[in-house]
Order: structure tokens, then C-alpha cells, then sequence
């Protein structure tokens, strides 16, 4: 008698919710991450065929955008919550370079090699690299500074949190424009890059961050300042479910980018009362929502890849993948932190960590969504390959290298489990 899929699924839901709460506690010290594991997973449950359905992010395109859409929300209102560091030009320093400087010289780099290495059209090759130049906010969290009021966690994790909180809502007007040369047939009009500045790039971007400021200004007064019936008096972690979903909904009906305006709501609803012990619980609770999202889109993804999602792959496509990982994400990064308050190990941490993940697939399937591509089975083997890539090769050497680096920061002699200090050497200092 075959099994119910029903009771299947409830099986699997139930076994996913168990492990989001026990992996990261297994994982802790081991070079391995719960993406890792959840991807293969995924491979081995839909490959056995035990399974009839196949998720293809082609025939559920739309869902595909909806569901990564809402993981990378909940991710972006945890980002904001858990940084200590006050908003300031020269604080965030190296927010502002890895943005304006690293994430442009991404775009440029991946779209070039689009264009003159695999053959793909401009809007083609634009897109790709709009969608591969974003960090992850949901993938990078072991590289990200920790739980609020837990301290900074030195440059190089902060730089990783801010810049994955950022540059979702930066980004998008480059997948803007991608969109819109799609629909001219790849030809930059004089009245078409005017439309992109002035709305696409200067009003999306100042309407997320207006909006994000202040449902972030009026959430924090009900929060903690109401003189009665205070939102922080009820201790409950939905409150960042709810803040999430009115501070992106309402910057959507400005026509802001919804992404950044969940991130600065975050931040200046911190600001407000900036040491009180209920961003705690907004934050764990968002992070355990985040954690369950992120196990489900996972699983899926290796079902998709399980099901074929990188047979359109060619040696040409992975090639250009492994290059954006291992050469023009690190040298836009190290390009883009030059004379930045970092030792040369934090710039070179900040810059290889360039964590590829479910942000690119809501890119993509927002894309391919609104416009008019060719070949969109490869652009979604591509994607696929380099966040796959990102998955094994970061989250491998995440723990480990995270681990090294905060023994620099806090000069311990590595391998050191004592708490004396031990001075660096003049080689290890800034740079």
C-alpha cells in the first residue's frame, strides 16, 4: 500500500523543524554548514524517486520568486536587528566601498565575461551579473557579527553583515535595467537610461530608505516609547515577522525597493532603544523563521538539481562561475577596500567571502518574470552552479577561517584556548 503524500510531507516538514532547532548546535565546530546538508538532502530524497513531485524553478517560477522573496525579508529584518554598530559615514566605511565600489565592479566584471566569453546577449549577460554580484543575507550567517548586544565581532564580520544587508536593495536597479533592455532587444536608448536614474536607480532607492526610516521611527515609539501598551512589554518575536512584512509592503506601494527599506527599518527600530533586551527576542525569532525558510527553499534546490536544473550547464558556463568566486568577486573586493580601516587578513576574509545564495535566485526569478530573456534554462544553471559552489566552498571553509580570523582580531596565539593576549606582529597590523 503506497504512502499517503500528505503524511509524507508531514513526516518531512517535522524532520526539517527538528533539525533547524539541533544541526546548527552539531555543526557548531565541524567544516560543514546546514546548507550543505540540505541541499544534499534534497538530491538524495528526489532522486531515490520517493517523491512524484520535482520542483523546477522554471514551471514554478512564480512561487520560486515569492518563496525566496519572503526568506531573504526575514533575513534582511535578523541583518538589521544584530548590529551594534551605530549608522555613521565613517563607521560604515567599509559598507559604503564594498557597495559603491565592489558590487559596480562585479556587475561589470560578470556581465563582460557574459558577453564576450559565453556568447549571452547584454540584457542577458547584465542580469547575470545583477543577480551574481549581491552577498546573501540568508547563506552568510556564519561569517555575520552575532546576536544583539553581543558586541562588534570585529571589521570583517560587520562588513559581510552590512554589505549582505545593503546591496539586496542596490542591486535591484541593475536587474531594472537588465528588464528594460530586454525589452528594446539589448539597445541602451537615450530615454531609457534617463527613465532608469531618475526612477529605477534615485527614486526606488530613496523611497526604500525614506519608508524604511520611518516605519522603523514609528514601530520603535510603539515599541518602546508609547506610554501605554508598548509593543517590547509583550516579549513576543512575532512583532519582527510583522515590522518585516509592513516596512517592505509599505515601500512597495511607494515604488521603493521593499528589500532596503526592511533593512534600514531594522536598523532604526535598533536605534531607538538600542541596548533593550527585546531585540533579543525579535531576533532569535526571526532567525529561527529564516532558518526553517532557508532549510525548505535548500531542500528544494536539491531537488531541482536532482531533476536536472544544471543539465543546460557547459564547461564555458562553470568556468565563468568558479572565476566570479575565486577572481572578480576577491579582486573588486580587495579593490574596494583599499586604505579601508582593515588589516590585510580582514580585507582579504571580506573579500573572498562573497556568499552567493537564495538572493540571487529571487533576482533571477523576478527577472525572468517581468521581462522577455533568452535561454532560461542556462541563466538558471548558472546561478544554480555558482551558489551551489558558494554553498560547499564557503560554508566549508566558514568555520575554520571565522574561527582564525577572531583569533587575530583578539590576539590570541592560534591554538591558544587562554585569554592573555599576545601582541601582533608589526606584518599583522593595518595595513
Amino acid at each position: 500500500m503506497p504512502l499517503d503524500p500528505y503524511i509524507l510531507f508531514l513526516l518531512g516538514l517535522g524532520a526539517i523543524v527538528l533539525l533547524v532547532a539541533w544541526l546548527p548546535l552539531a555543526l557548531r565546530n565541524l567544516p560543514l554548514s546546514l546548507a550543505i546538508l540540505c541541499v544534499g538532502a534534497g538530491v538524495v530524497v528526489f532522486q531515490t524517486g520517493a517523491l512524484s513531485f520535482h520542483p523546477n524553478p522554471l514551471r514554478f517560477s512564480t512561487l520560486t520568486e515569492k518563496l525566496t522573496e519572503l526568506v531573504v525579508l526575514v533575513s534582511l529584518m535578523g541583518a538589521g536587528l544584530k548590529i551594534d554598530r551605530r549608522i555613521g559615514w565613517k563607521s560604515w566605511g567599509s559598507s559604503w566601498r564594498l557597495i559603491a565600489v565592489t558590487m559596480p565592479l562585479t556587475i561589470a566584471g560578470v556581465t563582460l565575461l557574459g558577453v564576450y566569453g559565453l556568447g549571452l546577449g547584454l540584457a542577458s549577460a547584465l542580469l547575470l551579473g545583477a543577480v551574481l554580484a549581491p552577498t546573501d543575507p540568508v547563506l552568510a550567517s556564519d561569517v555575520q557579527v552575532g546576536p544583539p548586544r553581543s558586541g562588534e565581532d570585529g571589521e570583517a564580520r560587520f562588513a559581510l553583515t552590512s554589505e549582505a544587508g545593503l546591496n539586496d536593495g542596490f542591486a535591484f536597479p541593475f536587474v531594472h535595467l537588465a528588464v528594460a533592455l530586454a525589452a528594446t532587444g539589448g539597445v541602451l536608448k537615450p530615454e531609457l537610461l534617463t527613465h532608469w536614474l531618475a526612477v529605477d536607480a534615485l527614486w526606488r532607492i530613496t523611497a526604500g530608505i525614506a519608508v524604511g526610516w520611518m516605519v522603523g521611527k514609528a514601530l520603535g515609539w510603539i515599541t518602546f516609547k508609547a506610554p501605554r501598551a508598548r509593543l517590547s512589554g509583550t516579549g513576543d518575536g512575532l512583532v519582527a515577522l510583522g515590522a518585516t512584512l509592513f516596512a517592505y509592503a509599505t515601500a512597495e506601494m511607494a515604488h521603493g525597493y521593499g528589500f532596503l527599506a526592511v533593512f534600514v527599518a531594522a536598523l532604526t527600530l535598533r536605534a531607538t532603544e538600542r541596548d533593550h533586551e527585546f531585540h533579543e527576542a525579535m531576533h532569535d525569532f526571526a532567525e529561527q523563521i529564516e532558518r526553517l525558510l532557508m532549510m525548505l527553499v535548500l531542500v528544494l534546490l536539491g531537488g531541482a538539481i536532482a531533476s536536472g536544473l544544471l543539465a543546460p550547464l557547459t564547461w564555458k558556463d562553470a568556468t565563468l562561475g568558479l572565476v566570479l568566486l575565486f577572481v572578480i568577486r576577491p579582486l573588486a573586493g580587495w579593490i574596494g577596500l583599499i586604505n579601508a580601516p582593515h588589516s590585510r587578513r580582514e580585507r582579504a576574509f571580506v573579500s573572498f567571502f562573497g556568499i552567493r545564495g537564495i538572493g540571487s535566485f529571487y533576482y533571477l526569478a523576478w527577472a525572468l518574470n517581468h521581462g522577455d530573456f533568452n535561454g532560461w534554462a542556462r541563466l538558471w544553471a548558472i546561478t544554480s552552479f555558482v551558489v551551489l559552489c558558494s554553498i560547499i566552498i564557503h560554508g566549508v571553509t566558514a568555520t575554520p577561517l571565522m574561527r582564525t580570523i577572531d583569533i587575530w582580531r583578539r590576539g590570541l596565539a592560534p591554538g591558544d584556548p587562554g585569554e592573555k593576549p599576545a601582541p601582533l606582529a608589526p606584518s599583522e597590523g593595518q595595513s
